[in-house]
């Protein structure tokens, strides 16, 4: 799919399994896209569509809020396309994240950490009531999921047709943070012709994280588990439970989420915390439904912005 002015590739579909004894999930290695997520997606789509439609010209500014991939998205597709990029964040987030968007000439304006996410939009709001700014909004665009129905269901479906022609049945498990990609994906799915199983996963706080304080106002999160990045509760205008056909809702602790992101590393797959989350959810789903449906999910990101995070440095096996 070419987009802003580059072409994005397919990424590959592979059949995971992380016991011998355990399901095969299908994932979907989004973190072989290019700035390493699968915010180039969107960042992409709705940047090359405004350039496309007028709405910006070469040197005008974007910004958006963000705790990471999809400013680092947004700062690597602005760098090719010649706009100026600020992301709006909570302090707190890693440095790794940061100089990723340095690096691609992009602006990282912090926030207050007790604010969360909300104090970023706040600010960003502000900024566009004072700058003339463009604002891809990925937590309310729908060009947020049109992007995902368009191009990571439609390589889902193709790779999929043959394997399940017999029940045409897929399970699907996502974190919810925009929400873009279980709606995009849920749509784009059952135009295909394939009869969609959605599980929302929410991560839940174990263990010392319980009471710590940490689920609520953080740099990821504002009401739960704060583990595991891009995970929001409650801020996605996209995503709307009810207009999900068939959804179920599945919790995940927080500590699996990550044993199970060292898992995947361990098998040779470079991921961040949600995409632990995302299978963790996954082999739940697989317990709960047919043989012959598949499970399919979505490894977010890359390992390497999370160096300085919990994911490595409280890594004890």
């Amino acid at each position: 799919m070419l987009v802003a002015g580059f072409e994005l590739a397919s990424t590959p579909l592979v059949p995971i399994r992380l016991e011998a004894d355990g399901p095969t999930v299908w994932c979907k290695c989004e973190f072989m896209n290019p700035s390493g997520s699968t915010k180039d997606r969107i960042a992409a789509y709705i940047l090359n569509k405004a350039l496309a439609e007028g709405v910006v010209s070469r040197g005008d500014l974007v910004a958006e809020v963000s705790s990471g991939s999809t400013s680092i998205a947004m700062a690597m597709v602005c760098a090719r396309l010649g706009l100026k990029f600020i992301a709006i964040m909570p302090e707190g987030v890693s440095r790794e994240r940061v100089l990723m968007i340095q690096g691609f000439g992009g602006e990282v304006r912090f926030t207050a950490k007790a604010d969360g996410m909300q104090g970023a939009a706040h600010a960003c709001s502000a900024l566009a009531a004072s700058t003339k700014v463009f604002l891809p909004r990925q937590f309310e665009n729908p060009d947020n999921a049109e992007a995902h129905r368009l191009g990571t269901a439609a390589e889902i479906a193709h790779s999929l047709a043959q394997d399940v022609a017999a029940s045409r049945t897929i399970a699907f498990t996502s974190g919810i943070g925009t929400g873009g990609t279980m709606v995009g994906m849920c749509h784009g799915l059952r135009e295909r012709g394939f009869r969609v199983k959605p599980f929302a996963v929410r991560p839940i706080a174990s263990g010392t994280h319980v009471m710590s304080g940490e689920c609520f106002g953080s740099a990821e999160q504002c009401s739960f588990s704060a583990r595991i990045p891009g995970v929001l509760d409650g801020m996605s205008r996209i995503y709307q439970p009810k207009d999900i056909l068939d959804l179920c809702e599945l919790e995940v602790s927080d500590d699996v989420a990550m044993d199970t992101a060292r898992a995947l590393i361990r098998q040779g797959f470079p991921v961040g915390p949600s995409s632990g989350l995302n299978v963790a959810a996954a082999i739940q789903a697989a317990a709960l439904l047919p043989e012959d449906v598949r499970v399919v999910t979505i490894l977010c990101d890359r390992m390497e912005r999370y160096f300085s995070t919990e994911l490595f440095t409280a890594w004890t096996d």
